[in-house]
Order: C-alpha cells, then structure tokens, then sequence
C-alpha cells in the first residue's frame, strides 16, 4: 500500500471553468443514474404527494454532506481513503472496499439502466444493451482523452436527462397543492408503518452515498485543482452539482405524482402498475407512458440511456479512484482497471438481470455507508494534520454535517429490517 498520496506532490492548479463544471456534472450524472429514477419513480408511487417532505430532506442533506467532503478532500489533497487511513491506519481500506462494492453494485444495474434505455428507444434486446453499455464505457476510457471526454458527456448528459424530466413533468400536470400539503406531512415521515425512513436512505444513498459523494471531488484532485486556496471554487462546484440532481430530483416527482394523482384524487391503480415495475420491469418507464404516452415512453428509453451510460462512467472512474492510492499495482494500471470494472460489470448484469430491484438495495446500501464516510470527513476537518494549520472549516458546516451524521444514522438504523423486502 502507498502510505503517501501521489496527489499531495502536485501543484495547485488555476481553476479551469470547463473541468469545474465537469466535475459538478459529473457527480450530478453518477447521482441522476437509473437507480435514482427508479427510486425516486417507485417511492412517489408508493407514498405520493407525502414523499415531498423526503425529498426536500434528501436535497438538504445532500448539500451538507458533500459541501463537507469536497472541502475536506479539497483542502487536504488527499483522497478521501487517505484522509482516513491518515487519521487511523486502515480505516480507509476498510472504506476503499464498501465503497467499491457499492459502486460494483451501482454499476451493474447501471449497464443494465442502458440496456433499458436502448429497449425503450429502439426495442433492441435488453442483453445486447448491455453489452453496448459496457462497450460505450470502455471506448471512453480507452481514450488518450478520457478525462476530458468525461467532463464532455456528462455535462451534455445533465442537459439530455434535465429537458426530457421537465418535459413530462409539464405533461403530467402534478397537483401543486397537495406537494405544498405534503411537505408538512412530518407525522407521515415518523410513521413507523409508512417505512418513509426506508424511502430518504435510499433517496439519500442514491444521491450521495458511496462513491458519489467523492466522483467530483477526486476528480479535482486529479486536475490538480485543490489546496485552501480554491475552496471557493470547489464549493461553487458543489452547489451546482447537488442543484442539478436535486432539480431533476423534484421534476422527476412531479412527474410521476402526476400520473398518480388527478386533483386530490389518488389513482390506485396507476400507482400499482409503476410500484409493480419494481419487482422487474421499469418504474420510471412506466410513469412516463402513463404521462405521455409511446412519445413518453420513447423519450424515458433516451433519459435512462442518457442517465445509465454518465453513471456507468463515474461509477467505474470512482470507485477505481479509491482503490488506486491502496497499491502501486492498481494506480499504474488504472485505466485497464477502469475497463476491467465496466466489463465485470456488463457480465453480472448478462448473468444477473433485474436492475430495478438491484438499483434500490444498491440505493438503500450505499445510504448505510453515508454516515461513516461523512463523520470520518467531519473528523479530519479538525486535524491539523490533515487540513493544515491556516485553514478553519466552517462551524456551521460541521454542526449542519454532524445532524446528517445523526438523521442518516438513525434512518439507516431503522431501514436495516426493510433493505430486503422493499416491495414486499
């Protein structure tokens, strides 16, 4: 194992605009990945206009967690499972390796999201897809150029998935008044027998558990834009990534509450047919063909490709990242690691199948991790060690991390017993 990152002998570089928002576009796209469509698809179904509250729940922390972790990893110029094995020896392999199976998991139903996507467009077999999903993501990578592919695609594929959300969002004509009534539903959300707390781990994992929290911030890092000097900048990074999910977050519920709701009427049996698509099929799917017919149909297959092919990349480019600084080996040959992990990806999804299911259990797992990664993170803001003795991370980012710690903490605690019946 490298006992120092390669990182820390780089210089500073000047923030280039172009890799900044490639790396908020970036994190966003490994968050906006078809498990964020299906979970935030089948959970609107199942709850309604009540899941407002959640959601809004979800953006808010999600903000807090990675303005945290961007700033840490930023100023330290540091890897985030260097930040932690400095702090104590081996607690970062330890998050090296749940991160990576959480990205190996993403990842998976992320080839067969593309798969979805092609047989929504184009009817093409869903294996062939994956096949091509894993062939798109090793041409990126095998590229001189890759990285700056990378911030390419994923900010055209930010833009793709944004205009198709808000396009059926406008056609489904979602109640307003019963979103503004839901976002008072606290009662709801303290229900044990709602299992909201099962619904904002997985919204949560989904948008900044595992490796997605770190995609942006090491992709920085291997730009050479970090140091106390460019916290700024890295933090104005993070706001538009976490804006950009979090938009499509809320237009992808109006959309699919609209399909399951006329007025103040609750449309059972629309909201059956989306939470059924869960079990093997596909939720989102369903809602925009509920919405808008075979034109909102034709036009999920193009969002889920859009969204299934950028995850496939940050899935693999972050997860890989974390296991580069754990050994010479792995950090000299990371692009043929890179296309090794999409392959063995691509080959699970062939012989596995069922990405919904898949997506939520990554979803809801990747949410369990969340509170170790961020409260390792909050501890080495304090350490001079890590961040140096000039910078001063910000009190209110700390206490505002601290209760993320503490609420996702408590609702993974309490989604433990629903991981594996989620639609049972």
């Amino acid at each position: 194992m490298s006992k120092e990152p390669n990182i820390l002998n780089q210089s500073s570089a000047k923030p280039s605009r172009s890799v900044l928002f490639g790396a908020a576009f970036l994190m966003a796209t490994s968050a906006i990945g078809p498990g964020f469509l299906t979970q935030t698809s089948t959970f609107t179904a199942q709850h309604g206009a009540a899941l407002a509250l959640v959601i809004v729940l979800a953006i808010v922390m999600d903000i807090t967690a990675q303005m945290n972790i961007w700033s840490v990893v930023s100023v330290s110029q540091m890897r985030a499972q260097d930040v932690a094995n400095k702090l104590l020896p081996g607690l970062g392999v330890v998050i090296a390796i749940l991160v990576a199976i959480g990205g190996l998991a993403f990842n998976v139903g992320n080839v067969g999201g593309v798969a979805l996507g092609f047989n929504a467009m184009i009817g093409l077999d869903q294996k062939v897809g994956a096949v091509v999903a894993g062939c798109l993501g090793i041409i990126i990578f095998i590229n001189k150029n890759a990285k700056t592919i990378m911030d390419k695609v994923a900010t055209i594929l930010a833009a793709v998935i944004l205009v198709t959300v808000l396009v059926v969002a406008i056609i489904s004509q979602p109640p307003m008044d019963q979103v503004a009534h839901g976002l008072t539903r606290v009662d709801y959300l303290f229900n044990p027998d709602n299992k909201m707390f099962t619904a904002l781990t997985t919204l949560l994992g989904g948008s900044c558990g595992g490796y997605i929290a770190f995609s942006g911030a090491h992709r920085l890092l291997d730009a050479g834009i970090s140091g106390p000097e460019n916290v700024g900048h890295v933090r104005k990074s993070v706001i538009q990534g976490c804006g950009t999910s979090g938009i499509v977050r809320i237009l992808l519920f109006l959309a699919v509450l609209g399909t399951c709701m006329e007025g103040s009427q609750w449309l059972a049996e629309n909201a059956k047919i989306i939470t059924d698509a869960a079990s093997g099929g596909n939720p989102a799917a369903e809602a925009f063909r509920l919405a808008a017919g075979d034109f909102g149909y034709r036009l999920f297959g193009l969002c889920l490709f859009s969204a299934g092919v950028s995850s496939v990349v940050g899935a693999a480019y972050t997860s890989v990242s974390f296991l580069k600084t754990l050994h010479p080996f792995i950090a000299k040959y990371e692009r043929q690691f890179v296309v090794g992990f999409i392959a063995f990806s691509t080959l699970m999804m062939v012989i596995v199948g069922n990405a919904a299911g898949l997506l939520i259990v990554a979803g809801a797992f990747n949410g369990l991790i969340l509170p170790i990664t961020l409260g390792v993170m909050l501890i080495a803001s304090r350490s001079k060690r890590i961040v140096g003795e000039e910078y001063k991370h910000p009190m209110p980012l700390i206490v505002l991390g601290v209760v993320v710690v503490a609420v996702s903490l408590y609702s993974g605690i309490q989604t433990v017993p629903n991981i594996l019946q989620l639609f049972g």
